[in-house]
């Protein structure tokens, strides 16, 4: 039996970590939004072509550009805050 890799980070993840989303295994802690990073639930995730998004940056997505292109346009979305290291 093969193990499933997960999207994310391409590493085995093994049945009790598992999340399955549109067919696809991640760990849970891999299940992220693409734009801020934040952990991700099943009840509550978008995605486009793969890519993962919370609701609130897949709408804001859409807003900003007109369509659902992957590219945010205001130079205010980054999430930095400072404090990564």
């Amino acid at each position: 039996m093969t193990q499933q890799k997960c999207k994310a980070c391409d590493k085995t993840v093994y049945p009790v970590e598992l999340l399955s989303a549109d067919g696809v295994g991640y760990h849970k802690s891999c299940f992220k939004c693409t734009h801020c990073k934040s952990i991700l639930q099943l009840s509550r995730y978008s995605s486009m072509d793969g890519v993962l998004y919370c609701k609130p940056h897949f709408e804001q997505l859409f807003k900003e550009s007109g369509s659902f292109n992957k590219n945010f346009q205001s130079p205010f979305a980054s999430p930095f805050t400072g404090l990564e290291r």
